[in-house]
């Protein structure tokens, strides 16, 4: 793992403390850090409530990051407070490449050991085959 996957971990880790809100809501059971190209470093924490209108921690994250005006992400990392590396969900790798066309090239420490890009996650985006009428 490179330094800056390290740097991030870190953050992430630091910032993964799930607490009770409320008895409808809890934060903190997932962060993220990740790094843009210029350098920055954004953090976000989950939420989570009853009725399903939580946020992932990547969210949160990417969401600091625009409120900033950057957009391209260069690496990323999450991490639970269960204590293991979470790659993003679904929902998640879809925004990623959504917010910025150079976010394929985003790598994500997936465990200990490997990085992926996103364009990896999300192998088959958005394939549109073209249909010659007869």
């Amino acid at each position: 793992m490179d330094k800056t996957f390290k740097k991030l971990l870190e953050e992430a880790k630091r910032i993964a403390i799930k607490r009770r809100l409320s008895e409808y809501a809890t934060c903190g059971h997932v962060g993220c850090a990740l790094i843009t190209k210029g350098s920055n470093i954004y953090s976000g924490i989950s939420s989570d409530t009853n009725c399903a209108l939580g946020n992932c921690a990547e969210f949160s994250a990417i969401s600091e990051m625009l409120k900033n005006g950057e957009s391209e992400i260069v690496k990323l990392v999450s991490y639970s407070s269960k204590g293991q590396i979470y790659s993003p969900c679904g929902r998640c790798r879809e925004l990623i490449r959504m917010v910025d066309n150079n976010n394929v090239n985003t790598k994500v420490l997936i465990n200990e050991t490997t990085v992926m890009t996103i364009k990896e996650l999300l192998p088959e985006m958005y394939i549109t085959k073209v249909v010659e009428s007869k």
